[in-house]
């Protein structure tokens, strides 16, 4: 008696080889068929799906880059329990600046020319916390309220 038959008190039915009491058949060749058909469908629907997202991205994503000079807002955002650059809460400004950029330092990041009042700070951010400034004084914040 097989250990199967033994636990369970009948013959182990696998999908690809059903055997009956007395005769021996495969049923394996259509399973595999519709096996392999469904995993050709699964393959074409992942290729369809990475299509889409790649095609999001190119129209949505951008490389960004600035020249030495420019003027960029740092972005400042809180985060829960985390205080930034000494201000905690909801009211707390999303962005501070203008400030200059002082140099590029690798393919995304750069390092600003920061107020005396943010000596504390590193001076050396990635380009994701950077937003180009379009020249408007009311954007233009107090440092030392921030």
């Amino acid at each position: 008696m097989a250990p199967y038959e033994a636990l369970y008190g009948r013959r182990c039915t696998s999908p690809v080889g059903r055997f009956e009491l007395g005769e021996a058949r495969i049923l394996g060749t259509n399973f595999l068929q519709d096996a392999l058909d469904k995993v050709k469908v699964i393959q074409e629907r992942l290729r369809t799906a990475q299509s889409r997202q790649k095609n999001y991205t190119d129209r949505k994503g951008h490389d960004v880059s600035y020249v030495v000079g420019e003027k960029v807002l740092l972005n400042v955002s809180p985060m829960k329990g985390v205080m930034r650059f000494g201000k905690k809460g909801k009211l707390s400004p999303r962005f501070i600046g203008p400030l200059k950029v002082f140099r590029r330092i690798g393919e995304v990041a750069y390092e600003l020319a920061l107020p005396p009042s943010l000596s504390s700070v590193h001076s050396v951010f990635h380009v994701s916390m950077l937003r180009k400034y379009i020249g408007d004084p009311s954007h233009v914040l107090d440092f030392i309220t921030v």
